[in-house]
């Protein structure tokens, strides 16, 4: 049974014949191969394409090497294309950083107008902006990332627990939704993170070493959803007795891990002064299942986990997620008045539209929910606010405009953040 990457699919179907390069992009193991070259391809054929007009290079494949060179493979393409005389050829290319000169080449298909072009990238050159300068502005990114909670649960079924369980320990690579056998899972995550993740970012930014590079993911892994700067993991590699690494050598690797799609960094947002803070950020895995191995899923807390997978949702849904400052001011006993930061798990923002989301594990108490919801109402403006909890709860909407979901609901409506 595969996979359907509906949204995916959808978009790419969306930009055909728009003269413009799709460029698929995502951590490697995301899906990225299989909807091209299996979903996207099937329906082109389903639309009547005959095979020989789609024209498909995977580039880590050992039997295409040749058409790692630049002049090679150009002339390939267009000998494929003159040979389809006038008729719309489509072009499907898979990892196409490793392709020398691969953006003049994809650049020179544009001014064929029977060539309609994909193409596949797993690294640094394929973030957005580098999609926009690469390609002079003709070039479209489709962001693909690790299965949604939704997708993998209409993958799976079942239990609504037994798969969350699953999710938040396993994550959603799709060839791990496939397995049954916990072990396996375990193994294959953490010989991916190993021998393709860090060998990757090392051999692609010519690192002298991995040991200093693991020991900052394990860091990372260890603080999702905390404030952290390169100075103070600097000193963190100190306390540890590990060999010293300065803040701008962090600063890169951390670098590298977002280019490779390994972590994203979510910036902090003074929501009053309208302004980013540069410094500290929160860093979330682009997947759990993979943080999770990298601990030898050690540290499996729940609820730390769960604001992760909600931020991994948020952009997903195509939202900018930052995390939300907020100051308070409180008058004391002594009738002085202080004022006080405080913070929202996620602003999302996307277009105009604006969504502030707390993530609760649990709301026990009225004194725990009234905690939750102190920032959330130290917001003067008429955006929603939200409070997503572990519970599958009715959703509540109180007097002060603040909503109450529960996890459940939340993932599986696309449309949750309107309820």
């Amino acid at each position: 049974m595969e996979i359907r990457r509906e949204r995916y699919l959808d978009r790419l179907i969306a930009h055909k014949h728009n003269g413009r390069i799709k460029v698929v992009t995502g951590l490697r193991r995301s899906g990225k191969t299989f909807l091209l070259f299996e979903l996207f391809r099937s329906h082109l054929i389903e639309q009547g394409v005959p095979p020989e007009r789609i024209i498909q290079i995977a580039f880590d494949d050992r039997a295409n090497k040749e058409l790692r060179d630049p002049d090679v493979c150009y002339g390939f393409i267009r000998a494929k294309i003159e040979a389809c005389g006038s008729s719309m050829c489509y072009v499907l290319l898979d990892e196409v950083q490793m392709l020398g000169e691969f953006a003049d080449v994809l650049n020179g298909l544009l001014h064929v107008k029977n060539a309609d072009v994909y193409a596949t990238g797993s690294n640094s050159k394929f973030l957005s902006t580098d999609v926009m300068t690469q390609f002079r502005g003709r070039g479209d990114e489709i962001r693909v990332y690790p299965l949604s909670f939704s997708e993998f649960y209409g993958f799976r079924g079942g239990d609504w627990e037994d798969a969350w369980n699953q999710y938040y320990t396993y994550g959603g690579l799709p060839y791990v939704a496939c397995m049954d056998a916990d072990d396996e899972k375990a193994f294959y995550l953490q010989n991916l993170f190993k021998e393709t993740y860090i060998q990757d970012i090392v051999e692609r930014n010519s690192l002298r070493g991995d040991q200093a590079l693991g020991t900052l993911i394990d860091i990372a892994a260890s603080s999702i959803g905390s404030l952290v700067n390169p100075q103070k993991l600097s000193h963190t590699f100190a306390s540890m007795g590990k060999v010293s690494v300065s803040a701008p050598t962090i600063k890169k690797y951390l670098r590298c891990l977002e280019e490779a799609f390994v972590i994203h960094e979510a910036l902090r947002y003074d929501i009053k002064g309208k302004s980013y803070i540069s410094t500290p950020s929160k860093y979330y895995f682009e997947d759990v299942g993979l943080r999770n191995a990298r601990l030898n899923f050690r540290q499996q807390e729940e609820n730390h986990i769960m604001e992760n997978v909600i931020y991994n949702e948020l952009r997903v849904r195509g939202f900018a997620v930052d995390v939300g400052v907020v100051e308070l001011r409180e008058r004391g006993a002594d009738g002085l008045v202080s004022r006080r930061q405080t913070e929202i798990d996620f602003v999302a923002n996307k277009g105009s539209r604006r969504y502030y989301v707390q993530s609760a594990f649990r709301l026990p108490t009225d004194e725990k929910r009234a905690q939750e919801e102190q920032p959330l109402l130290g917001v003067r403006d008429a955006f929603k606010k939200i409070v997503v909890v572990r519970d599958n709860i009715m959703l509540k909407r109180d007097d002060r405009g603040v909503t109450t979901m529960g996890l459940k609901e939340f993932l599986l409506d696309p449309d949750s953040l309107d309820l």
